[in-house]
């Protein structure tokens, strides 16, 4: 399964993180999703991978942004 991971700035509080994580859960063939408040790591494990532009555009839709 390919795992894919990302930095997330603006995050705050655990809401910052929930928000996140059910955007980005929400995608087509995601499997898995964490996320990490102290480091802004958010991993993405999926079935057959996920576009990195759906992945920013979840997080967007979260109102935070992927800045790698």
């Amino acid at each position: 399964m390919p795992t894919q991971t990302h930095r997330v700035t603006g995050m705050h509080c655990d809401h910052c993180v929930r928000a996140v994580r059910d955007e980005v859960a929400r995608l087509p063939g995601v499997e898995h999703v964490a996320v990490e408040l102290a480091s802004g790591l958010l991993t993405v494990t999926s079935a057959s991978g996920v576009p990195e532009a759906s992945v920013r555009a979840a997080v967007a839709a979260a109102g935070y942004e992927v800045v790698t």
